[in-house]
């Protein structure tokens, strides 16, 4: 299991490949977090043996009228954290040279309910259904017509687009493995592939974020995702750091951006 104190993003999509369910627990037991930092909280939990549940910082649970136990050891996510540079930047007309940035940090600064005692009743938490619709008007993506000649190809994505066959075997893994390549950035503006980026990686990170948002939404097709990425693994070449943390991005902003508006409710920070 991954480490508690500093998780890579590698070894979380390695988590979230290899083992089963794993995702739609994340997704089901910590829906307010992103999704990179639902997969961190569940894995930290299960690799401490702690019962997964209600998340929340110390704060808050005292709040809610419940405490932290005694010796237990804080869940670490990812957080953005505003800092100055100590190092002076050169000005430029949007950037002054004492300008703040934003920063990414694993906090440990959250428990879960078996972490805390007290008598006061945690709220059920909400999962918001997700809509096609919705998602592709969140995105600023449209879906047209299917034209490509070849009867092998199940879908593609140009420009702000996506076309999905209309016999493709799999329609929720094409969508979201489109969806994921406008996300990820691999298509560029003129509609052709990015020729910066090896086409077996980008494949991969795509069929990631198809695997990621299939099992959080426990539609069909997750194992053949799984199966791709788990083969691109066996050659030797795990998927990078940073192609995990995009992955992660990419899977989430899908996923949130198809959240019904009446079922939304307030992110944790």
């Amino acid at each position: 299991m991954t480490k508690p104190s500093n998780p890579r993003w590698s070894e979380l999509l390695i988590e979230a490949v290899e083992q089963p369910g794993l995702i739609l627990e994340a997704y089901s037991r910590f829906h307010g977090f992103s999704l990179g930092n639902q997969i961190a909280a569940l894995c930290q939990c299960l690799g401490r043996k702690i019962q997964p549940g209600p998340i929340a910082t110390l704060r808050k649970w005292n709040e809610l009228g419940r405490s932290v136990k005694a010796g237990q050891h804080a869940i670490s996510l990812c957080m953005p954290v505003t800092v100055t540079p100590t190092t002076p930047r050169k000005s430029t007309p949007t950037c002054k040279d004492d300008d703040s940035i934003t920063i990414f940090m694993w906090k440990p600064r959250w428990f879960v309910l078996a972490q805390t005692d007290g008598d006061a009743e945690v709220p059920p938490l909400e999962i918001p259904s997700w809509d096609k619709a919705t998602a592709l008007e969140s995105l600023g993506i449209q879906e047209v017509a299917f034209t490509h000649p070849d009867g092998n190809v199940q879908g593609y994505a140009e420009r702000r687009t996506i076309a999905i066959s209309p016999l493709a075997q799999l329609p929720a893994k094409t969508l979201f493995h489109e969806l994921a390549h406008i996300q990820l950035g691999h298509v560029a503006e003129r509609g052709t592939d990015r020729t910066d980026l090896p086409k077996n990686l980008t494949e991969a990170e795509a069929e990631a974020v198809a695997l990621l948002c299939l099992e959080a939404l426990s539609l069909p097709g997750a194992e053949y995702a799984r199966g791709y990425i788990q083969s691109w693994y066996g050659r030797g070449t795990p998927i990078p750091d940073p192609s995990a943390q995009r992955i992660f991005k990419a899977a989430n902003r899908i996923l949130r951006a198809g959240e019904l508006k009446e079922s939304r409710h307030e992110r944790a920070a």
